[in-house]
């Protein structure tokens, strides 16, 4: 564990009718604490959780377009709107760890793309040994959690599934456990994924209401519709499907 309280400064807000502070759950945060090695953020989109998310990792230095305080690059609207009111409380801190943004990951895998080319001597070694973009998005996203992940850091992971098949997200799950109990590793995760939240131990927050709240695997959204569906597969689809003139 490292980073042990996400704390917003009231005090420096001017308008709570702004975004990001007009989001429900915002309006009544005040502070978060964080007790397991593992932490998923979950929500319908526009909750907060992945503007939290970017937050944390402006405040870390983390480039918020995605990657870690040495990847320097532009992507247009990365910037966050939260940083500047967040005070992150740490035992012990660490500068070591990596923002991934599923949505921008293309951009990281250029920017890495432009560093060989600036310097052919860059080497893809911590990226699987290659370009990114010659690898499937999937195989990307493992290539990056496989190799470029190691321990004593912190990983903010903003919808990893979004490239990763039920299977492989069963691999990232063994990536996880192996860094966070072997190798003092931290996760903080936003997700839609009822595989990813099934990791055992694990501290999972909701942002659905007006107060972020821890919430028990089984009464996410994510588990309960799942479950239903799979369950009653036919009788969803037959309701679901049917002609409104019937």
């Amino acid at each position: 564990m490292y980073l042990k309280k996400i704390k917003l400064l009231r005090e420096k807000i001017s308008d709570n009718n702004e975004y990001p502070f007009s989001i429900p759950c915002m309006k009544h945060f005040d502070e978060l604490n964080l007790t397991k090695s593992v932490t998923f953020f979950v929500g319908e989109n526009g909750s907060g959780k992945s503007t939290m998310l970017e937050g944390i990792a402006d405040k870390c230095d983390f480039n918020t377009a995605g990657g870690g305080r040495g990847n320097v690059y532009d992507v247009h609207a990365s910037q966050s709107a939260l940083g500047d009111y967040l005070r992150l409380g740490w035992m012990p801190k660490t500068g070591n760890g990596f923002f991934l943004r599923a949505e921008s990951f293309y951009q990281f895998a250029s920017h890495l793309d432009q560093l060989k080319q600036d310097d052919p001597s860059y080497s893809y070694g911590r990226y699987g040994g290659q370009s990114l973009h010659e690898q499937s998005h999937g195989e990307s996203f493992l290539s990056l959690f496989k190799n470029r992940f190691d321990g004593k850091a912190l990983y903010l992971l903003d919808e990893p599934e979004a490239a990763l098949s039920p299977a492989r997200q069963l691999v990232f799950l063994r990536v996880i456990h192996d860094l966070a109990t072997k190798e003092n590793a931290q996760f903080i995760i936003a997700t839609h994924s009822p595989i990813l939240l099934g990791y055992p131990d694990a501290e999972i927050f909701s942002f659905d209401q007006e107060k972020i709240d821890f919430i028990d695997y089984e009464m996410t959204d994510h588990y309960q519709i799942t479950h239903y569906f799979l369950q009653n597969r036919e009788r969803i689809l037959s309701e679901l499907l049917k002609d409104e003139d019937e």
